[in-house]
This record gives C-alpha cells, structure tokens and sequence, in this order.
C-alpha cells in the first residue's frame, strides 16, 4: 500500500494531462445530477416555507356538495382566530354569443389570509370584487382575451351579470388549488346568490382556511377534526403539506430526472473508461519498468487505483460545485418559470446522493482497465501495440464490479422512492449498454465485409473508411458505446412524448364526445335532452345520475389502513346509479341485482381498481356521500375504460341506496365538429346553470401541462448526450495518434490529402451513423418498454424524431473526427515513420 501510494504520488506531479476528459464526463454527469437535486430540493423548501400561502391558510377544512354546519364553522371558529369561507366551481362565463369554461372561486371579505392577491390594474381586491352596480369580478387574462373582455366590461355566470374590474395576474394559493380545467374568475359569495349556480346536488366544493396561534399542533388539530367530523365528509388540509399535488409531481419528476442523470453518468463511465485504457496505454513503459524491477500486479492496480482515485475526487467535486452553482446562479430564470416558490440555496442531501453516484460509477469503469492491466506481463508492454491484449478481468475483480454496480442501482431505487422505476430505468441502460456492445461487433463486421466487395472497388477514400471502421483497435466501440447510449436515451425519450401526445392529441378526439355537461338538475334533463336532439348535428347522448363520494372504509377498517396511498382515496370520486345492467357493463365477476331490488346498498366496482384495493365479491365499503356514510356490499366488478373519454364511475349503486338524495345529472354529447359551436349556444343559452366542458379543450390543457414534462426530460437527455459527445471526442483525441502513423503511411504511398481527409470524414460519419440506427433501435425498445408497462398506453414507431438521430448521430461524430484530423495531415511521414521503427 505505501510502495503503491508512493509511486502514484509522484507520477502525478506530471500534471493531469491525459484526463481532461475523465474530469469533464464526471463532472458532467456528476453536475447534472446535483443540479437536478439541488432543484428540488430548492422547490421543496419553498413548498414548506409558504405552504400556508399555498394553501391559503394555516389549515384548511372541505366539503364537497355543501357548506359547514352551523357545529361545524361553531368549531372551526373556535380553534382559529380567523376563518376564511370560499366556494369553488366550474361554470362558463358568457360574453354575448361567447362561452368560456372557468374556475369559479366565490370569496368573503377575509379572503387571503396569507399572501396576496395581484391585479392589472393594481388595485386591492375588495375595490375589485364590491357590489357597485354590478358585483365585481376578477379573471385571468387568457380567459378575458378569449372573451374580448376590457376592465370595465360585463359578463355573466349563470343569472348573474358581473363587471370586469381587473385582470387576475397572481394568485397566491393558485398552485395549492392543483390541475383545472379553465382559467380562474374570482367573485364574493355575496355576487354569487342571485347566479343559480349553488343549488343543492350541484357540484361544488367549500373551503374553510384557517388561521390559527402561534405554536398549535397542526397535526393533533387534524386528528381532533377527523375525530369529531369522522362521518361528515370532511377532508383535511394544512400549511405542512399545503400544495400536496405539486410536491408529489415535483418529487417524481425529479426522481426520473435523476434517473436520466445516471444515464448521463453511465455514458461517462464509458469516457472514464477509455481515458483510464489510454492512460494506461501511454504509462506502457513505466508499467514495464516496474515490473521488471519486481512490482507484482496488485502493486500496478493499487498504484494506479489511487491515482484515479484521487482525480475521480477532482471530478466528483468540479461536478459537485457546478450543480451547486448553477440553480443559485441561474435561480431567477428558474423561479420565473416556476409556478411554485422556491428557495436556491447549497443542500448538501442531493450533492452527497450526486457524490456516491459518481465516485460508485467512476469505480465500476475504472477496475476492469486497471484488472486487466496487472495481468499484461512485462514482455508484452514491452512491445509496441495499439490495445494490448483482450485479457478478462480476474473473478474478484468481475464480483466486484457485480457488488458496486448492484449498490449504485440499490441506492438509485432508495433515493428516487420509486423502485419499479429505478430498477426498469438500471435494466434498461445495462440492456442498451448490451445492444450497443453487440451492435458495434455487427458494425464492424459489416463494414469489414463491405470495405473487400465490389462497391468499394475504385472508391480509396470509402474502402479506407470501410476497413478502419471494421478493422481491430479502432473507434468503433468506444463510439458506438458512448454516442450511441447518449443517442439511445433522447430517442427513447423522443418515443415516449410523440406517443404520449398521439395517444391524447390524435387517438382520443376520433371517439371523444364533443362536451361534458354536467350540472344538470333532474327537472331540467328532458328538456335538455329533447333540445340537444332538435340539432341534426347530434349523433349521440349519454346521460347518467352523478353524485361525489370519499370511499372511508373497507370491510369496517379505516381504507388507508387497508389499502394505502391508493389513488382512489385520495379526495371524492365520482357516483352514479343504475337499477338496470347497462348495455355496455362487462361484468368480470359477481352478477348484478335484479331490476325490481330493494334491499340494503349493494355496489358495482371497477374491477381494475379494485383488485388493486384487494376488494372481493361480499366485501363492504363505506362512501361519505354529503356527510352521510352508506355502507355497500360489493356485488360485481366491471370494466371501466377511461381511456374512452365516456362517462365512467369508479362505483355504481342501486337506486334506492342514493335516489333520495340531492343530485345532478352528467351527460356527454358525441356531434359533429361543425356542430360544436351551435350547440354550446344553444344550450348554455337556455340552461345557464349547467357547465359545459369542451373535450378539445381538456387534451389542450393536458397536453400544455405534458409539454413541461417534456422539457425536462429533454433537457435531462441533452445532458446524457452532451456528455456522450466529449466521450467521442476524447475517444478522437486518444485515437490521434494511430490517424498520424495511418496518415504518414498512406502519404509515403501516394496519397493526397484530400483523400486521406476524406476517409477520415467517411470514417467519421458511418461511425456516427451506425451509432444513430442502434441507438434508433435501442431507443424504440425502452419507449415500447415505458409506454406499454408504465403508461399502459399503445405504441407506434414515430420515424421523425428517429431520422433527426441518425443526421445527428453522424454529424456529432463527423465534427469530432474533422477536429482531430488536422495533426494527422500535417504530419510529415519520414519523422513519423522514423520514430516507430
């Protein structure tokens, strides 16, 4: 050990030359996963440092379907010193024959508590929202320039009429509030009575911010809540998780982000690689000397392993500073393009995860170099060879490798929360690490086959870059490894956003209806009905009783006890009714009850979900159904397709269990598109209550929301490709050497220059270019992979994105060979061949 650290001490006070590139692929990846970490981490600290901002209070309390009892707001009054009472709704504001679906918030006088309200012109929002001769509104621009609406200009939600007083630029709790599908409009409760739309069975929800004394216990005030108003429906919010939808995402997102990173990381390792192989290849003498003075082979390794120890050290935290830096310095245009605060400061949690990341994969890379070169005996370092000989690694050393690259995948799966993706996304590099090693064989192979065929015959330039692309030691693998894995993931990233957005942009509007309408009272359904069919645009209508309902219970236990963080207990889910089987109901198990049943609840459920919850035929669940707790036997399971874009209940009841109680209707309008704009008019003309929700509309919204998505994945593989680019080119520089020899014989034959750079382009390009196809191939595998076991979703090859790949792919490779083509053809052949003699 201290002969090793000797020896490695002094060899480097020769400087660092040799490794630029094993610095710059560590501390790329190494920053990028940083940078990413350091990123959420900095959105999670603005989430908690304003999560009653977001939320709009220290606590929030909400019902669906009602507003609090008078022992309710008794209650909620006495544990806060303030209470805040909003409603919150979907209508459409009308603008003459113009219709524009928005979020309606309904205030009181205390609304915000926390944060405030920004408006264009900046007034205060009780100025804005006062009853004059009209109440006063506030709305966003996107929907006001819909509308053509002006400050100062009228329009109307339901019955009422409304005036414009200011555009709504901000929003303090707009992000707690989560996805919706218009733009907001905020007015008083007050405004909204004479509007019709708060009606009993409408669908609505009430929430009660709160502000309360310094140092309570949020948490024992939640579980008071839950136990007091355990059968009222109530759902339960507070400042220290205020807007819970933004941080899963966030946590997500930055978890795959991560993730892409250690792509990026892994395209590295191959840099690491090839720059420890050269390395060691230029250290051929020194080796051999010191073999021949009887330094046994685990002196070379530890010698060696100390050396890129240390520099892996170097890089590990050039990489670290850099994604330290970076979000702090580029923290405003971040936070600009955020909808969440954020704090930008050094957190040490994500440098230490980005750390251990690199420092595991610089070691997995670097051991089979080193492995291999203390087996070398001193006779053949003697010799002057290109590669050395292809010697396999020892056992220890392979179990090695095995044992570091199982721990970095085991901390990967630790540190994102999401094992399946974890592991999928660490199967899938190795997978392509495996294509592209086999790819590179068939490369080669063609183009050794192609460079003695007939086509080649006549073309110098081409069959020189034929025979070198396919000869021994050459580029091949370490280009088609390292483009290729960078190439591999922006195509398989490139797949998954084309078919994400064809599944919704293209597949579903050719069996979506036109509208949603919902909010339809019972008294008005026939009439709505008869007037929808007058238009001979219509070509179908479906309509289904409609209530909400938060599933508390199963078989008698608390449902989160039973079956965890599922996502149909998180807030209310839809429930209909039907004492008839419908037509289109396919029961995968249990029957169900006669048309002339009255007996206690019985349930239908969807039977994806509830194999998911653990249900069987005969278990119970208990729904809370405006503050009402109805206890249902599940009688059978159905399949439920909500990919359809129908109407589709997680949970269908017999009649007689919620009949009785106060509800709408929902119904979906299949027409033709040259109908749509008529019979919105027509329709929210006579019926001003009911909301219409234009399907178009709802895929605009989601695929605006996927766009950022997209982004962000790309960017995350821009980073994996960027580093796989200074992979090539450090793979160009290592090669320089063997171009100059090639040139300087190639010349001393007859060769022009012309020529010679002309079969180094070719050479070039076809790497380039066989590096885009497999990394075509690879990249359609992982997005056929991500789309049909992730997102459930179909696939379809999308050859745009992959045909970009290929010209990329060649182009990359093509500037990195023609930057290190110069010195070859500068080169004068008589010194050349002179000093390899």
């Amino acid at each position: 050990m201290s002969v090793a650290w000797r020896i490695a001490r002094r060899e480097l006070r020769g400087g660092l030359r040799g490794f630029t590139v094993f610095l710059l692929c560590l501390a790329l990846g190494v920053g990028a996963i940083a940078a990413v970490g350091s990123v959420r981490a900095g959105i999670e600290a603005g989430l908690a440092r304003e999560g009653a901002a977001l939320l709009g209070g220290d606590a929030q309390a909400e019902f669906t379907y009602r507003f609090a009892t008078e022992e309710e707001r008794a209650w909620l009054d006495s544990v806060a010193t303030e209470v805040s009472e909003t409603v919150d709704f979907r209508s459409m504001a009308v603008v003459g024959e113009d219709r524009g679906l928005t979020q309606v918030r309904g205030v009181d006088d205390l609304y915000p508590l926390y944060g405030a309200v920004e408006l264009e012109p900046a007034i205060p929002l009780s100025d804005a929202l006062e009853t004059r001769d009209l109440p006063g509104a506030v709305m966003q621009p996107v929907l006001a320039e819909r509308l053509g609406l002006e400050v100062g200009d009228t329009f109307r939600l339901g019955t009422q009429d409304f005036e414009l007083r200011a555009i709504l630029t901000r929003e303090p709790d707009g992000a707690g509030a989560g996805f919706g599908l218009g733009p907001r409009t905020i007015v008083t409760l007050e405004g909204l009575e004479g509007s019709g739309l708060i009606t009993p069975g409408t669908l609505y929800e009430t929430e009660y911010r709160l502000r309360v004394p310094d140092g309570t216990d949020l948490g024992a005030l939640e579980a008071a809540a839950e136990d007091r108003f355990a059968d009222a429906g109530l759902r339960w919010r507070d400042s220290r998780n205020g807007a819970p939808g933004v941080a899963r995402f966030v946590e997500r997102l930055g978890a795959f982000l991560v993730l892409v990173g250690l792509s990026g990381l892994a395209v590295g390792g191959l840099g690491v690689s090839a720059a420890v192989r050269s390395y060691l290849e230029a250290k051929t003498d020194t080796i051999a000397t010191l073999k021949t003075l009887g330094a046994e082979g685990r002196t070379i390794f530890l010698t060696y392993l100390f050396q890129t120890g240390l520099l892996t050290l170097l890089g590990v935290g050039i990489g670290l500073m850099l994604g330290a830096l970076a979000p702090i310095l580029l923290g405003p245009i971040i936070e600009a393009q955020l909808p969440v605060p954020a704090v930008f400061t050094v957190y040490p949690g994500p440098l230490a995860e980005a750390a251990l990341y690199g420092i595991l994969t610089a070691l997995i890379f670097i051991i089979w170099p080193l492995a291999r070169a203390q087996d070398i005996r001193a006779a053949s370092l003697f010799r002057d060879i290109t590669g050395g000989e292809q010697t396999m690694p020892r056992p220890v050393y392979l179990a090695g490798i095995a044992a570091l690259l199982a721990l970095l995948i085991g901390l990967a799966a630790w540190f994102s929360g999401v094992w399946n993706l974890a592991l999928g996304a660490a199967s899938g590099i190795l997978g392509a690490l495996v294509i592209l090693a086999m790819m590179a064989r068939v490369v080669r192979a063609i183009t050794r086959s192609l460079a003695r065929s007939r086509a080649a015959r006549g073309r110098p330039a081409l069959r020189l870059a034929l025979g070198s692309v396919g000869g021994p030691g050459g580029e091949t693998a370490s280009v088609v490894l390292s483009l290729g894995l960078g190439l591999t993931v922006l195509a398989a990233v490139g797949q998954i956003e084309s078919n994400t957005r064809n599944a919704i942009a293209q597949d579903l509007p050719e069996i979506a209806p036109a509208y949603f309408f919902v909010d339809i009272q019972n008294d008005q359904l026939p009439t709505f009905l008869e007037r929808a069919y007058a238009d001979e645009g219509v070509e179908r209508i479906d309509t289904a009783p409609m209530l909400r309902g938060i599933i508390t219970e199963i078989n008698g236990q608390n449902a989160r006890q039973v079956a965890g963080d599922h996502w149909t207990l998180n807030g209310d889910r839809g429930v209909t009714y039907s004492q008839a089987q419908p037509e289109d109901a396919v029961l995968t198990a249990g029957e169900w009850w006669p048309e002339d049943y009255s007996g206690p609840p019985l349930v239908s459920f969807a039977a994806e979900e509830g194999a998911e919850l653990g249900l069987s035929i005969g278990d119970s669940i208990t729904v809370n159904i405006l503050g009402r707790d109805i206890e249902a036997e599940i009688a059978n399971f159905r399949v439920v397709e909500f990919g359809n874009a129908g109407i589709n209940f997680i949970m269908a009841m017999n009649e007689g269990a919620l009949a009785g109680a106060p509800h709408t209707h929902i119904a979906t309008l299949y027409a033709e598109e040259a109908a749509e704009g008529r019979l919105l008019r027509t329709l929210a003309g006579e019926f001003p209550n009911i909301t219409a929700i234009g399907v178009r509309d709802a895929i605009d919204r989601v695929s605006e929301a996927l766009s950022g998505l997209a982004a962000a994945t790309s960017y995350g593989a821009a980073a994996t490709l960027v580093t796989g680019f200074v992979v090539l080119i450090g793979a160009a520089a290592a090669g320089t050497r063997r171009r100059v020899f090639e040139a300087a014989v190639l010349k001393t034959l007859g060769a022009a220059r012309a020529r010679i750079l002309a079969s180094f382009a070719l050479r070039s390009a076809i790497l380039g270019a066989a590096a885009g196809l497999v990394a075509i191939l690879a990249g359609a595998l992982g997005g056929w992979a991500v789309m049909t076991f992730v997102m459930d979703a179909p696939y379809a090859f999308e050859p745009v994105s992959a045909f970009a790949i290929v010209i990329g792919g060649a182009l990359a490779s093509l500037l990195a060979g023609l930057a290190f083509a110069w010195p070859p053809l500068a080169a004068r052949p008589a010194r050349v061949l002179r000093s390899r003699d």
